[in-house]
């Protein structure tokens, strides 16, 4: 079971460095994964997302510090918001369901099949994240010389 989940967490991480890299040209340093018993997010944006099917059932988010939030803002789409918006908050649900949507992709070459649900997208200071499974909470933090990203996974199966 551990080697399985293993096997999920790295195509996931691997899906948000191709996504950030590719579309906002920022390279992610990989922390050490960890993990996590509050509900409370590391950042300041983030987007929630689940996942079901036979293979899998869990929920996935991606979380970012304003400052990164904003870098890729101006990377992917030309624009400098002050802060996070509207605007700032779909930007990281599309980059949630790009980020899910790829490690899928992966992840059912080797037999992994699930449904994904629209992200959720919750921002502010000190927001909490209900993920919808109700397995051990992974934490993996990420560094960028724009500031910190961070993926939480929770699988049940």
């Amino acid at each position: 079971r551990r080697q399985r989940q293993m096997c999920i967490r790295d195509r996931f991480i691997a899906a948000l460095r191709n996504v950030l890299s590719t579309m906002a040209q920022i390279e992610l340093v990989s922390g050490k994964p960890q993990r996590k018993t509050a509900a409370t997010a590391q950042g300041d944006v983030s987007g929630l997302i689940g996942m079901v099917g036979d293979d899998v059932k869990g929920s996935l988010s991606i979380t970012f510090e304003t400052s990164i939030a904003l870098k890729v803002m101006q990377n992917m789409l030309g624009e400098q918001p002050e802060a996070i918006n509207d605007d700032v908050a779909d930007m990281v649900g599309e980059i949630t369901n790009m980020i899910c949507g790829g490690a899928k992709n992966e992840l059912a070459k080797l037999g992994y099949n699930f449904g994904m649900a629209t992200p959720v997208v919750v921002f502010g200071k000190d927001h909490t994240l209900s993920h919808t499974a109700s397995g051990q909470k992974m934490i993996m933090p990420f560094a960028s010389e724009h500031g910190k990203v961070f993926l939480e996974m929770c699988i049940d199966k």
